[in-house]
């Protein structure tokens, strides 16, 4: 081609020098680089863009908003001058050599960028669909660019350096050991990426419960080396990847799938206020409607069962009788299943656990019909709030530790008790 445009020029009567006829097809090169940039730029990318215009949004966002359409443009554009250069010029030449090496590079690093918005299309559009908002795409993506970006560097290197990349890459068998020291983080983070998405361990949204690293709070990000946490306080919390594999962490979104949040908290009963139902009492508290069955039930049953037997019931001791903690028991199983937030198709009763210093612990075990955390206190506290207020007439008392007004208390009558004996004696 060189030759051809120089016997071109000679039958014209112009005559060029080797300098010269360089810069020429230098010029040449450049114009033609300009000229496909302009209608890659200008022409074809407008085109383009009124077309996408037409179609459905997504495909401005891929081409443009990820840079696609640019940065494959640019690659084009190295191409072609890698092309021209080795049309134009002979191989010896050392412009030739410089063209060839450059155009190279910048073609390598925009096939790199181009990659990285292909990538980044791809999760966009996976994103929208329902069945992959769950997998940890951010981490895949950022493990593929680092792959991307190791072939690239040894692509680069073996250009400049002249050699075969296979021979860059037998190099690099001897820093293994540096390697992997070096990029230590990202590979256990893609290893442990693979394993919570493999095992569906954990998603983006998913309520994330790791005391040892302070975070309890929604999965906002999975990345290659760490994980996003934003807290309840609204606070961020990053994670190692590694770390959640290698250590323990809840994951609350079972729960939340299940419908169901689980109530379980205790009040601790005075041991002391225990005691049989007396006749008055059962007959005040049969007036209750949801104790009234129960009494009349569990009353036929034990008057059955003592006659049976033949029991002396004037002594306490003999026979089985009804007790106030136990129809209490009877009262707030009753009292949850007529609760319209309590989940009814879930685990729900009202256990005694083992006595302990502060008393006998009244426990109530159930589950919400709610998972929205403001909606799942406002029943729990509603129904401790019922708790506390009725336990009384049951002839219970809550324990609780001596409080300032119960110690000052103590304290005047102990004074009045002193001043009463003083007056005794002096009258005496």
């Amino acid at each position: 081609m060189r030759d051809f445009i120089r016997n071109l020029l000679s039958a014209q009567g112009i005559e060029l020098t080797q300098f010269q006829s360089s810069l020429a097809i230098f010029a040449i090169i450049i114009l033609t680089a300009l000229l496909v940039h302009w209608l890659l730029h200008r022409v074809i990318s407008r085109l383009v863009k009124r077309l996408t215009l037409q179609g459905e949004k997504i495909w401005r966002e891929v081409l443009f908003e990820d840079k696609l359409f640019r940065r494959l443009a640019l690659t084009i554009q190295s191409a072609i001058v890698y092309l021209q250069a080795v049309l134009w010029l002979r191989p010896e030449a050392l412009l030739r050599s410089w063209l060839q090496n450059l155009s190279l590079l910048f073609m390598v690093l925009f096939l790199l960028l181009t990659a990285f918005s292909l990538l980044d299309a791809v999760a966009r559009i996976m994103q929208r669909s329902q069945r992959s908002q769950d997998l940890p795409l951010r981490g895949v993506t950022q493990a593929l660019k680092l792959v991307f970006v190791v072939v690239a560097v040894v692509l680069m290197v073996a250009i400049v350096v002249d050699r075969s990349p296979l021979l860059i890459i037998s190099g690099l068998g001897a820093m293994t050991a540096v390697t992997m020291l070096i990029f230590k983080d990202p590979i256990l983070g893609l290893v442990a990426g693979i394993q919570l998405s493999s095992n569906d361990m954990l998603r983006v949204g998913d309520w994330l419960d790791m005391p040892s690293y302070g975070a309890d709070g929604e999965v906002i990000e999975i990345g290659l080396t760490t994980v996003k946490v934003q807290n309840w306080d609204k606070t961020i919390t990053n994670i190692p990847t590694y770390a959640l594999i290698s250590g323990s962490f809840k994951n609350w979104q079972g729960m939340t799938q299940s419908g169901g949040r689980r109530i379980k908290r205790a009040v601790y009963i005075d041991a002391t206020s225990v005691k049989f139902l007396d006749q008055e009492m059962i007959s005040r508290l049969a007036k209750a409607s949801l104790l009234a069955p129960y009494l009349d039930e569990k009353g036929r049953e034990l008057d059955s069962y003592n006659q049976s037997r033949n029991y002396n019931m004037e002594l306490g001791l003999n026979g089985r009788r009804l007790t106030n903690i136990g129809t209490l028991r009877a009262y707030l199983t009753n009292y949850l299943k007529d609760n319209p937030g309590i989940h009814q198709d879930m685990t729900l009763m009202v256990r005694q656990l083992a006595a302990e210093d502060k008393g006998i612990p009244l426990e109530i075990y159930a589950f919400t019909n709610t998972t929205a955390w403001a909606e799942y206190e406002q029943i729990l506290s509603d129904i401790f709030d019922h708790l506390y207020a009725i336990v009384e007439d049951f002839d219970l008392r809550i324990h609780q530790s001596p409080g300032s007004a119960d110690l000052r208390l103590l304290g005047d009558q102990l004074m009045a008790d002193k001043e009463m004996r003083e007056l005794k004696s002096t009258n005496l």
